[in-house]
């Protein structure tokens, strides 16, 4: 993600200050957008409760956003781009004796999260019996490198998602999960594979995690200085972070002769 020029004015808030006037009043209609920072409006003050916001997920306590809530999205369709950008998800839980972070691979359809591991796994079993878990997905796009160690920063995309995860239980149904979670990380190469033996889809536990509830945060406007600091004879700017899927590299056993097919070449290069 390229890093923007854009300085903000030297203001309270990063939004055009009529604009964040009325926000403050709940006179912003909602979604409307602040010409500046992009920061949707809500009709109501948060302590109200759910807040239903047209085609974004509701804004709750759980997933409103405190720190920099100038970079907060919950627009359905920002959640699911970064969540498709993705390649793997932080999942949080709580068990028996404390939190638990696992990364697990995913895919998504619609408003469901698929997550794959084995069966009879810690994390399955866990996921099964808990009536509440929490799914990060974070990408790293740049170093912001300020004029001070405070204001130095990152660029990111970032997405938490909220739901209630179950068990997907039935073999056609659990086959079009692992499909879906895939297809997410490689697409088109599920209709090149042999098809799943029935004990490897047995052996597979898949986790949906229906979307109660999400947020993203997008950090890409560069440099944000302190006015004084913007005089100092210092570089600053931002140093780009890119990944990308290289180069295929043939496995030690490859049968004489085998190409990778052209599905497998269009990942190449693939910026995540």
């Amino acid at each position: 993600m390229a890093a923007s020029q854009h300085r903000p004015n030297n203001t309270s808030s990063p939004c055009v200050p009529m604009w964040y006037a009325r926000m403050l009043l709940h006179l912003v209609p909602d979604g409307e957008l602040c010409t500046r920072c992009r920061r949707r409006g809500l009709a109501g003050p948060i302590s109200t409760g759910l807040i239903n916001m047209g085609d974004s997920y509701p804004l709750t306590r759980t997933n409103r956003v405190r720190q920099l809530g100038e970079k907060a999205s919950y627009d359905r369709e920002m959640v699911h781009r970064v969540l498709d950008a993705g390649l793997v998800a932080h999942v949080a839980f709580v068990q028996d004796h404390g939190p638990v972070v696992v990364p697990m691979i995913y895919g998504r359809d619609g408003d469901t999260v698929f997550l794959h591991g084995a069966r009879k796994s810690r994390v399955i079993r866990l996921l099964e019996e808990t009536e509440q878990a929490c799914l990060n997905v974070t990408l790293l796009d740049g170093l912001v490198l300020a004029r001070s160690a405070f204001n130095s920063s990152m660029e990111y995309r970032s997405v938490t998602v909220f739901g209630t995860p179950r068990l997907v239980e039935g073999s056609a149904a659990k086959l079009r999960a692992m499909r879906i979670i895939s297809e997410h990380a490689m697409p088109g190469r599920w209709d090149e594979l042999r098809e799943p033996h029935d004990r490897e889809i047995k052996m597979t536990g898949v986790i949906a995690l229906e979307i109660d509830t999400a947020s993203a945060k997008i950090a890409d406007n560069g440099v944000d200085d302190d006015e004084d600091d913007y005089e100092i004879p210092i570089w600053s700017g931002v140093l780009p972070i890119t990944a990308s899927i290289g180069p295929p590299v043939d496995d030690d056993r490859l049968l004489p002769g085998v190409e990778p097919s052209d599905i497998v070449r269009a990942l190449q290069n693939r910026k995540i």
